[in-house]
């Protein structure tokens, strides 16, 4: 077909053969004047439709998951305190700022709020725009404001649908990469219908709808697919210059909306890198993807009121330290085997000897410890020697920070997805070790053009660059399964592309000599076709089903509890607790906080580590004194936390604060030697005995099944 033929003329031979049948077409030839006609007419008819066929398909994405979002929770029909309940943990702290703007007099004094906002932290004046990613919340609400809706949609329903909203925007570009690489939309539509049937590993939208991930992610498949049109070859000055474009303004909203942009690009910085290091990108290109990684994340910077964590990123001392050594190393690409192995190895040690001193040296000089939990995290994963800290340990022992369950890659596989991913990965991984070697071992260009016509094993840019991206999110998404909607989504587009691809089934037939042009035609349109017939008919019935079952929302304790606060305290009222559940109680009653679930700051680390001792074997004085520290005038204790058994012996929450206070854990099993029993009984057991030495300084004032709320007594 035309659009394939034209994907392939990135080769030396193609392009020059394809350059008569140019001349050709300006003959007065009407036969072959007539071919090239009905070429461009057959072009612009699979666009459409593959257009149209990308749209529908985002759309009805945005649909499925928020009619299973009213579904499982009946959203429509529950109070206001339910629905904003159903945000749990983090979710409910930055949905709350989106409340908190719609709520202000006027967008100005909500912008106020949150630049000197002293609710979140007690006792303490923050920056919320500087310490949180919550731009999407401010626009979104400034929009809800101005747009004359308020009569017809809800601010709750304007702000999911938003998101249900963008999931289109995430499908179409997943599409559209899978289109680009392959040169058919045929690999579009099977990689979106990939997405939806292995919908509870590719996202988890419609049940953690304001999670930053689920506003970020939508735009880095969009800088993906624009990456992927950028790395083609024999493209436009003008095209260049736009895709440029749309790589920044992608790469700066995602950076913009999650604060974990900077270690996934800088998994992106490293896999351009490691390609432009084997000539398997053009350097200028690269150079300028590292340079739009570095403006777009400062740009972010200034925005955040420069955020120290930012400008004390690795990204942005890797990509200067990249920049830097290709400045001193400029003919890194020529000479020998032997020759260039020995530059490359000289480059790589230069960058990373430059990525250290210019990391150092500026968390030297903005004194930047925000980030030393996710190294100590990192350090304690990967077995560089057990760890004490209480930070270090909350993440190794929630499951979300764990390797990746085995029972994913069964469910992915009865899609037939990870057979195919293992298929496609496995053949593009030989091509591209070939490929590398034969860039290494030419020495100039009329060599490198005379193996090209030789040798049958070639690598476009574009899909060289897809090739690592896979291979390195998906090491990350091994070690962490949090990060593993990274990784599926790319899944789909990687196996669709490859099964789609004429390079891939050309290789194939080649290798067992059947190849002819018309037999690869008839695999990599019918392969598709055949497996989207058999998931439509073993997964169809399935989604049907699931659209049609119905549950509801019930969580009465927790109702109850934000019923009582709102009506029983005073609004400067200052509560302690538990990370999540402190975020409903911003959210649900606007009351003062002690600590909340954004761990992104070393102070609040600190402070959550001691609100966490009501939870530790200490005395009453001492739990006293540290929560009258931070103004806290009422206490909640959750039996779920205190008597926790979801988690084994030494990762329940407690055993953590004994660990770190140095006490030997509760039950059987073994201690470490140093251990030492701790001098008084756990203050979350013990304060509910009514003890005069409990009494003195707490006070129950409410109780359900779930909770315990004391108020502290107020000394002089």
């Amino acid at each position: 077909m035309t659009t394939v033929r034209q994907r392939r003329v990135g080769k030396g031979t193609e392009a020059a053969e394809d350059q008569p049948s140019e001349e050709k077409n300006v003959k007065p030839d009407g036969k072959i004047l007539s071919d090239h006609t009905g070429g461009k007419l057959w072009n612009i008819l699979s666009i459409t439709v593959g257009g149209i066929v990308a749209i529908s398909l985002g759309l009805l994405t945005s649909v499925y998951v928020a009619t299973l979002h009213e579904n499982d929770l009946w959203f429509s029909n529950i109070k206001e305190v339910e629905r904003e309940i159903s945000f749990r943990t983090e979710c409910g702290l930055y949905y709350s700022y989106y409340k908190q703007m719609i709520q202000a007099a006027s967008i100005q004094q909500g912008l106020h709020g949150l630049v000197y906002d002293n609710k979140t932290e007690s006792v303490r004046t923050i920056n919320i725009l500087e310490r949180m990613n919550v731009y999407q919340e401010v626009f979104l609400s400034i929009l809800y404001r101005i747009l004359p809706i308020q009569q017809y949609l809800e601010p709750v329903y304007f702000y999911i649908y938003t998101l249900f909203g963008l999931q289109a925007v995430y499908v179409i570009a997943l599409y559209v990469t899978s289109w680009l690489l392959s040169g058919t939309w045929l690999s579009g539509l099977l990689a979106a219908c990939w997405y939806i049937t292995n919908r509870i590993d590719t996202t988890r939208v419609e049940f953690t709808i304001p999670l930053r991930e689920n506003w970020a992610l939508p735009f880095f498949a969009v800088q993906i697919a624009a990456i992927t049109y950028l790395l083609r070859t024999h493209l436009q000055p003008v095209q260049e210059r736009l895709t440029l474009i749309a790589v920044f303004i992608a790469t700066f909203l995602f950076s913009l909306t999650w604060q974990f942009n900077q270690f996934m690009m800088l998994i992106q910085a490293l896999a351009l890198f490691i390609l432009d290091c084997f000539d398997m990108l053009p350097t200028a290109k690269v150079m300028w993807l590292y340079i739009i990684q570095i403006s777009g994340l400062l740009l972010v910077c200034v925005l955040q009121f420069f955020n120290s964590m930012i400008l004390g990123s690795l990204l942005i001392s890797f990509n200067t330290s990249v920049l830097i050594a290709r400045t001193i190393q400029k003919h890194l690409k020529k000479g020998s085997l032997l020759n260039r192995l020995g530059k490359l190895i000289f480059h790589v040690l230069l960058v990373l000897c430059f990525t250290l001193l210019i990391n150092k040296f500026i968390k030297k000089i903005l004194n930047l410890e925000s980030d030393e939990h996710i190294f100590k995290f990192l350090k304690a994963k990967f077995g560089f020697g057990a760890t004490r800290d209480f930070d270090a340990n909350l993440y190794l022992c929630e499951e979300a920070f764990g390797l990746l369950p085995l029972n994913t890659f069964s469910r992915l596989s009865a899609t037939l997805l990870f057979y195919v991913y293992i298929f496609v990965l496995f053949l593009m991984t030989v091509a591209a070790i070939v490929v590398a070697f034969r860039n290494l071992s030419g020495s100039n260009q009329v060599q490198f053009m005379e193996k090209m016509e030789e040798c049958t094993i070639t690598l476009k840019p574009d899909a060289a660059y897809n090739l690592l991206h896979t291979v390195l999110f998906g090491c990350l998404a091994l070690s962490t399964m949090r990060m593993k909607y990274l990784w599926t989504s790319h899944m789909c587009v990687f196996a669709s592309f490859g099964l789609c691809s004429t390079e891939v089934w050309k290789l194939i037939l080649k290798c067992i000599h059947l190849y002819t042009s018309q037999r690869t035609r008839v695999i990599k349109y019918s392969i598709p076709v055949i497996i989207l017939l058999y998931i439509s008919y073993k997964f169809w019935p399935g989604i049907m089903d699931e659209l049609s079952e119905l549950r509801e929302f019930y969580d009465p304790d927790t109702v109850e509890l934000m019923n009582w606060i709102k009506s029983n305290t005073p609004n400067t009222a200052v509560f302690a607790g538990s990370m999540q559940l402190l975020a409903g109680v911003k959210l649900c009653t606007g009351r003062t906080l002690t600590n909340h679930p954004h761990y992104e700051d070393k102070n609040l680390r600190e402070r959550t580590k001691q609100i966490y001792q009501i939870y530790a074997k200490r005395s009453p004085e001492d739990v006293y004194q540290i929560l009258r520290s931070f103004g806290t005038d009422y206490v909640i204790l959750e039996d779920s936390i205190c008597y926790e058994r979801r988690h084994s012996r030494g990762c329940r929450l407690r055993d953590l604060l004994d660990i770190a206070n140095g006490h030997i854990m509760d039950g059987l099993g073994e201690n470490e030697p140093d251990l030492k029993p701790a001098l008084y009984p756990r203050f979350c057991e013990e304060i509910k005995k009514t003890l005069p030495s409990y009494t003195i300084h707490f006070t129950r004032v409410f109780q359900n099944k779930t909770f315990h709320v004391y108020k502290l007594a107020k000394h002089k």
